[in-house]
């Protein structure tokens, strides 16, 4: 008989120093969102997966605790789910259940996701790609879960549109043109400003699952910024996208804003004590640097606030 090896991962480390996220990331398994009376989408989702760790425990033991999220997992996603984010609260329960020693199991998944749409001027059909974003929290108190997206989109620094328009504005009166003309003139046509693509974040927490729809929280976002972007783009499309995003130049914390004001505007049912993070990155096309704003509150506290 073989001597049985001892189990170095249970006994006490040297430095008794509890952790608060031990696990494994880069999980990748197929999820089925299912849709009511169409065939259901498949995703290729990735996960991470997180136990705490006690002060008193070396280590989670990777190799059979791999198995335990495997099974975990595989058991979360073998049937058809209608929100991504009851994947992750089951498979967060599943865990917290098979480790003894844990307070606290969490897991997030990443997926892409396609929507189908159509183009904005010339009406061709096209499709656009969405980060979906999922999460759960688990503990002896009961399980939080979170669904959003992560969007990209076109931004309009309205500061650099201001200076063209001010020369724009000088050339014309240089020019004799009479001051309500030129208003009348510039309030039809935008002026240039260094635009950007940027990249706006939206999702929501509650207790248990959050009562929003997927597709319209991406809709928040996609309108949070100055234009929606698209895959396929005639010229009418692209001369479009450009009007569009001239006239709604907006700056990174403006997009942040919008996010705020749609989502009041969207849910109106949603609990108070929902957590809505907001986040927004403008790739800066004449810097070397990118703009970055966001926040992160309750959803009593941006309906005060967007009220006001």
């Amino acid at each position: 008989m073989s001597q049985q090896l001892p189990d170095v991962q249970a006994s006490s480390p040297d430095v008794t120093v509890g952790l608060n996220r031990v696990g494994v990331t880069g999980v990748e398994k197929l999820v089925k969102l299912g849709r009511r009376d169409r065939d259901p989408i498949v995703l290729m989702a990735e996960f991470e997966v997180f136990v705490d760790l006690p002060s008193w425990r070396k280590g989670a033991d990777m190799s059979r605790n791999m198995e335990v999220i495997d099974e975990t997992l595989e058991t979360a996603v073998s049937e058809e789910a209608y929100r991504v984010e009851d994947v992750c609260g089951d498979a967060a329960e599943l865990l917290l259940e098979k480790h003894d020693y844990t307070t606290k199991a969490e897991v997030r998944m990443e997926a892409e996701y396609v929507t189908h749409e159509s183009t904005p001027a010339s009406e061709m059909p096209t499709q656009s790609t969405a980060d979906i974003i999922a999460s759960a929290t688990a503990t002896e108190d009961g399980t939080s879960e979170e669904i959003g997206a992560r969007v990209t989109g076109m931004t309009v620094c309205p500061c650099s549109q201001g200076m063209s328009a001010s020369r724009a504005r000088e050339t014309l009166q240089q020019l004799d043109v009479d001051d309500d003309v030129i208003e009348e003139f510039l309030e039809a046509n935008p002026q240039a400003g260094h635009s950007q693509r940027g990249h706006a974040t939206l999702t929501v927490e509650s207790d248990g699952a959050p009562e929003v729809d997927l597709n319209e929280l991406i809709k928040v976002a996609r309108d949070s910024m100055s234009a929606r972007i698209y895959n396929l783009a005639k010229r009418p499309d692209e001369d479009h996208m450009t009007y569009e995003a001239h006239k709604d130049a907006k700056f990174v914390e403006d997009c942040v804003r919008a996010l705020a004001e749609g989502v009041v505007e969207t849910f109106p049912d949603l609990a108070d004590d929902a957590i809505v993070t907001m986040k927004q990155s403008n790739d800066e096309s004449i810097h070397q640097h990118n703009a970055h704003a966001e926040r992160v509150a309750q959803l009593g506290d941006l309906r005060q606030e967007v009220s006001e």
